[in-house]
């Protein structure tokens, strides 16, 4: 009884914080949603369903939809580039692991507004990537990497990007080691250990980095604002102008609720996946390791037929 009553004191704040900043505006978030916008502003608390319907009229839903796009984009390319750095760091030597790790979190010593402000500098017409690529006879003129989806997508990949890298990595790291090797002594290459060994052990760091990046960015509205320059509007950007330009606070609930559905069932996917990953995890590698056990028997098998 004393130690069930000390667990639930050390956990109260916690599920109080949750409850008081998470739970309770997501409830009147959800309530909200069902009234109409007022004619001056406000809300005028008529229950309806309109603003669901509104929700997926054509233009609201067009606008969804490219913002699951771009952040699903971000998504890859930040997978793709994370997991080879992630590699490499656990390739590493022990001692340097930490210093590579730390390196790769510096950016996050300065704020995320100036990091962005950063990418204008770089990305403009006369900014550092175009003279330098014009200096080296690259290009004759500017590019346009502004303003545009492409450097949209550049700033939410560097942004995000390191806890990719940390999430990989801890996957990485608790892969014992004796599994790789005992692949590479039955004979499989490289590429084979990689893709039958390492990348099924590490699906999980791979889904917790996936959707951190996607649900970071699908509801970003500063890097659309600032490195999209208002040509590209994405529902964050939506929410926002529903809550403080439109006054339509009634709608923008309704948009930020459907968000947060999506972001949940992410969340809740992802749980499902590393818990069925953790608990399937030994059988597979087993599983594994007898299919390449098989497959050098047989490679051997040809070898002395021939």
């Amino acid at each position: 009884m004393r130690n069930s009553s000390r667990n639930w004191l050390l956990i109260a704040p916690g599920l109080g914080w949750l409850a008081l900043f998470m739970v309770i505006p997501c409830i009147l978030i959800f309530a909200l949603s069902f009234f109409e916008r007022g004619v001056y502003g406000g809300v005028d608390y008529n229950f309806n369903f309109e603003n669901f319907q509104r929700a997926f009229d054509p233009i609201y839903l067009g606008i969804l939809l490219d913002s699951i796009r771009i952040a699903g984009t971000a998504t890859l390319v930040a997978i793709l580039l994370a997991y080879p750095a992630a590699y490499a760091i656990s390739l590493a030597p022990r001692n340097k692991q930490t210093t590579y790790l730390f390196l790769i979190m510096l950016p996050f010593w300065s704020n995320y507004l100036i990091r962005t402000y950063a990418w204008i500098v770089l990305l403009n017409r006369e900014g550092l990537i175009n003279n330098s690529l014009e200096a080296i006879g690259v290009i004759n003129e500017p590019l346009n990497l502004l303003y545009n989806e492409f450097s949209v997508i550049t700033g939410l990949v560097y942004n995000y990007l390191p806890f990719v890298v940390l999430a990989i990595y801890s996957s990485i790291s608790k892969i014992n080691p004796e599994v790789r090797e005992a692949s590479e002594d039955l004979g499989a290459p490289a590429w084979k250990t990689f893709l039958r060994v390492t990348l099924p052990l590490t699906a999980p760091g791979v889904a917790a980095g996936s959707v951190f990046v996607f649900v970071l960015s699908v509801g970003n509205f500063i890097t659309p604002d600032l490195l999209g320059g208002g040509r590209l509007q994405m529902v964050g950007n939506l929410i926002y102008d529903q809550f403080l330009s439109a006054r339509d606070w009634p709608f923008g609930a309704t948009l930020s609720f459907i968000l947060i559905g999506i972001m949940m069932m992410l969340l809740f996917a992802q749980a499902v996946v590393v818990n069925r990953q953790n608990t399937d995890r030994t059988p597979k590698v087993k599983e594994e390791l007898e299919s390449l056990k098989f497959d050098a028997s047989m490679t051997q098998q040809e070898k002395a037929h021939a």
